[in-house]
């Protein structure tokens, strides 16, 4: 079938974008041809096109179309919780630019990875976990994204594949005490929400050794036994001295599942708290943006697509939303490529206006690194040429750009 003539301002949520009006290179999206399902996406197209050409045959159901089919007292209870307060009162303000508070980020999270080392070693040779070094680690981390989210999120975001497993407890805390701080929580909060991050899967350790290190991987008898690890964790931190004693329950509702369909125990709605539900976002946004063998890796975008296309059903609607607005369509460490060519650092983000994020230029547009370097806020639109702003071209691979976070700023 062929492609049909829409302009922007008739686009509807689920359309197929085949081919824009313009080159791919010259817009901010990563792929050529994508389903239409975030507000930032609309917008992106609102801004650098007139027409798209969209493919009907690969048109996809809107989530607004899938709300409708279901029955009138499901809808209901997804109106209702979307309406939901999920944010707190605290108001954060920047204690510290990005490039002031990365040495201290970039101390806590060390140490953090090394904490969660010791850990796993303890677990696995059944000897106790040490609660008053995790909550200390915690504590660390969230003083540093109080301070500043941003600094935090270049490491976990930039980190060292060599030991994805151990990172991943990590990565997982920052992002939910990150969250946590979007969503302007009490401080207290955000601790709790640190600890469940960095404590939820350490039931894994407890797995016969040699399984795969993906649920998708399973089968059926393995998946059986892999959801064991939930159990494993509540009785883990439940004889661990010096946690909060809300955690262990806590931290088993991660694969909960808002329509009933997760595990243990099937809950359904307000049966999973909200850092349950924080929790179970988090952890399935970093499942699918983590490389393999241990996620789907993913770019950002396309984790927080799978994100949008179950909300109101698998999670949490008005969270899925803010956790969107949080992760922000670059997300801080991204690799993009400018109009220039040149390679930059995605360092800051801009709450108001998502594509016009604080850039580090690293590589010139040969490839040659930059030193020092070069420094880009977009939302003031400097110039590239004097006909030119700079402005973000496309999302870069990390694997194929090879950047040491530990030379930024320097």
């Amino acid at each position: 079938m062929a492609h049909k003539e829409v302009p922007v301002e008739f686009l509807e949520y689920g359309m197929f974008v085949a081919r824009l009006d313009r080159p791919w290179t010259d817009t901010p999206f990563v792929f050529q041809g994508f389903v239409l399902s975030t507000e930032q996406q609309l917008e992106a197209l609102k801004k650098y096109c007139k027409v798209v050409y969209v493919d009907p045959e690969k048109r996809q159901q809107s989530v607004a179309a899938k709300l409708l089919a279901l029955p009138p007292s499901t809808r209901q209870v997804i109106a209702e919780q979307a309406k939901e307060k999920v944010r707190g009162t605290v108001v954060y303000k920047e204690l510290a630019k990005v490039e002031e508070e990365l040495p201290r980020a970039r101390t806590a999270y060390t140490q953090t990875n090394a904490i969660v080392h010791t850990m796993s070693r303890a677990v696995v040779s059944g000897n106790a976990l040490d609660g008053d070094r995790a909550k200390q680690a915690v504590t660390e981390i969230t003083d540093s994204v109080v301070r500043n989210p941003d600094a935090m999120m270049l490491l976990v975001t930039m980190r060292d594949k060599a030991e994805e497993t151990l990172n991943r407890a990590t990565q997982v805390s920052v992002y939910m005490t990150v969250f946590g701080r979007f969503l302007q929580l009490e401080r207290e909060r955000l601790e709790l929400l640190g600890l469940i991050g960095l404590l939820q899967d350490v039931g894994m350790l407890k797995l016969p050794p040699g399984m795969p290190a993906r649920r998708s991987d399973l089968k059926t008898e393995e998946d059986e036994v892999f959801k064991t690890h939930v159990a494993h964790s509540a009785e883990i931190l439940s004889r661990t001295a010096g946690l909060p004693p809300e955690l262990p329950s806590i931290a088993s509702l991660h694969h909960e599942r808002y329509d009933g369909s997760g595990y243990p125990r099937g809950l359904k709605g307000s049966a999973i708290s909200q850092m349950g539900a924080i929790a179970g976002i988090v952890d399935t946004f970093d499942m699918l943006t983590a490389p393999a063998p241990y996620g789907l890796q993913m770019p950002p975008s396309n984790a927080l697509n799978v994100l949008f296309q179950n909300r109101g059903t698998q999670f949490h609607a008005a969270l899925v939303e803010q956790f969107i607005q949080c992760v922000g369509a670059f997300p801080v460490g991204s690799i993009v490529e400018l109009n220039t060519g040149e390679v930059g650092v995605v360092i800051t983000q801009n709450l108001v206006k998502r594509l016009q994020p604080r850039v580090m230029v690293v590589q010139d547009a040969s490839g040659n690194p930059v030193h020092p370097h070069k420094i880009l806020d977009l939302v003031n639109e400097p110039k590239a040429s004097p006909d030119e702003v700079y402005r973000i071209r496309r999302t870069l691979d990390p694997t194929t750009v090879k950047i040491d976070s530990r030379e930024l700023f320097l």
